[in-house]
């Protein structure tokens, strides 16, 4: 590996990699707007300029002139200074020149909070500008170039990060530059708009407020925003995300870079999977049925209510949807091993009408079917005759067919439905037990490739709605099983079964996720089923 020095740091680096890279491996910041790790090298900003004071071992001599830092490959002995006074002075100038025709928007854009424009002239500009105001070249603002992206082409720096995504990504091939000199803008190909799955990854790639979501627009300024690193619900890809909120309010949905799953980027069918988290639709309590009626009552209650009638079966399936996170399947796993070890099923097919694009989008619009796989489910379309009580779990069941799970259903001794939101599956239910959603709790999911991956939860559950895994745990509890107080005591156990060791925690997932190793020996130490098990990516 070459070694190399940056600002009198030395650090080993990766055979090929550029000095960008390599001075984040050594902890220091060469400031870069055209540079991406996932693009080609353009080159065309000048802002990454560095001083190469010793190219290589070999080559000792500094060079005459500086280098841009993100198309010079790293040599073994190469020292580089990146905040010097000579530097320095040529980002100043970078950056006059990228502002003499920039409006001064600042007050009013939504990129204001996460603008590299704005930092990076706090730390190398803070002049007066030498360029007339009345004098700018003036270019079209507020233009929509998509149903969710608008362009404003005086505040773009002509990074061409976009342009580049869509040639060198998706392939098509939306946008350009047009014209020349400080006339240049960038600009809609002709007859095209830019509407492809994953046509919003150039808001986030975007390093100024040219490119803004049409979506979130004015909704929020960014440094009110907390946000918590989840993973996307979507579909079994298991994109890692970050998730932006404010008190009980969720806003938007980003892409948080892992190279084993999905890069740097996800699709916009991922982003808006938030938009519904909230509305009439969602359960906020539980409730238990009084002849044709439903009435209200506390969860604790609800639980009990449920155990008492679950326990008067003969035999009990679950029938459980494959967003069910791994914890909530371990659970109910265990709660049908309890009730007459009946069985557990996924009725939710895994191919859907959205195909499968080799990229990111999966067919599979569920998160976790690889893991509920491993845990002993099986998929079914229905139920099996000798079975006389049923848990319905995330899953409305009578939405996909009505006539066979309704009747399914009605013939049950006991229905108890575990949902976030309501379903047409209520309308046969004894129980109802209210959960909360993805967003708004902690858990992991198993996504296509064989990756355990932990979500986390953004904003509280609706009303009196409990964490999926703690409506599940008093329910086991009431029914004579183990006791878990807390989700980390529910992963634990899960690990355990899946002989992944029992000392696991959702924290030592947070860097994005680990392989599981064989499944075989997973559903050998699990003993719930004898259905086959999935096979490792």
């Amino acid at each position: 590996m070459p070694t190399v020095t940056v600002n009198g740091v030395s650090v080993d680096v990766p055979e090929g990699i550029n000095v960008v890279k390599a001075a984040e491996l050594a902890g220091q910041e060469i400031p870069h707007y055209c540079y991406h790790p996932a693009l080609s090298v353009a080159g065309n900003c000048r802002m990454c300029l560095i001083d190469i004071r010793a190219m290589s071992a070999k080559q000792p001599n500094p060079l005459p002139k500086l280098q841009i830092g993100c198309n010079t490959i790293v040599a073994d002995g190469m020292v580089v200074e990146t905040d010097n006074p000579r530097v320095e002075e040529a980002r100043r100038g970078v950056l006059e020149f990228l502002l003499i025709n920039h409006p001064i928007d600042c007050p009013i854009c939504d990129q204001a909070g996460e603008c590299k424009l704005q930092e990076y002239y706090m730390d190398y500009g803070r002049y007066h500008s030498r360029f007339a105001l009345a004098e700018k070249q003036h270019k079209h603002k507020v233009t929509p170039v998509g149903p969710d992206i608008m362009l404003d082409q005086e505040r773009c720096i002509l990074c061409t990060r976009c342009v580049r995504f869509l040639e060198e990504v998706t392939g098509t091939n939306e946008l350009c530059v047009k014209e020349r000199g400080d006339h240049s803008e960038l600009s809609l190909a002709r007859g095209k708009s830019v509407d492809n799955p994953y046509a919003t990854n150039i808001v986030d790639l975007c390093p100024v407020g040219a490119l803004t979501s049409r979506e979130f627009r004015f909704q929020a300024r960014v440094w009110y925003l907390d946000s918590v690193a989840s993973v996307c619900m979507g579909c079994s890809t298991g994109c890692n995300i970050d998730v932006h909120f404010r008190r009980d309010n969720l806003y938007r949905v980003k892409p948080r870079a892992n190279a084993e799953v999905n890069g740097y980027w996800m699709c916009d069918a991922g982003r808006r999977t938030w938009r519904d988290n909230h509305g009439d639709h969602r359960l906020v309590a539980s409730y238990t049925r009084r002849g044709d009626e439903f009435v209200q009552v506390d969860a604790s209650d609800a639980v009990s209510r449920s155990a008492t009638l679950l326990q008067g079966c003969r035999k009990v399936a679950i029938v459980a949807s494959a967003s069910v996170s791994m914890e909530e399947g371990y659970l109910l796993a265990c709660i049908a091993r309890i009730l007459g070890a009946g069985p557990c099923i996924v009725p939710s097919p895994a191919v859907s009408e959205i195909a499968d694009d080799g990229r990111l989008i999966s067919t599979d619009r569920y998160p976790n079917r690889a893991g509920l796989l491993a845990l002993g489910y099986r998929e079914a379309d229905a139920l099996p005759p000798d079975v006389d009580g049923v848990v319905v779990v995330r899953c409305d069941v009578v939405g996909g067919d009505e006539a066979a799970w309704g009747a399914a259903l009605e013939a049950m001794k006991a229905t108890v439905v575990v949902d976030d939101r309501i379903g047409k599956a209520m309308a046969y239910a004894d129980q109802v037990l209210a959960i909360a959603s993805h967003f708004e709790a902690f858990g992991t999911v198993v996504n296509r490739k064989g990756r355990l991956q932990a979500f986390r939860g953004a904003v509280p559950a609706p009303g009196a709605a409990l964490a999926g895994w703690q409506s599940l745990a008093g329910l086991l509890e009431a029914l004579g099983g183990e006791r878990y107080d807390t989700a980390d005591d529910v992963f634990a156990a899960l690990c355990a079964a899946l002989n992944l060791g029992s000392a696991r925690t959702h924290a030592q997932l947070a860097s994005g996720g680990a392989t599981l190793g064989q499944w075989a020996a997973a559903r050998a130490s699990t003993g719930f089923s004898d259905a086959p098990a999935a096979s490792p990516a």
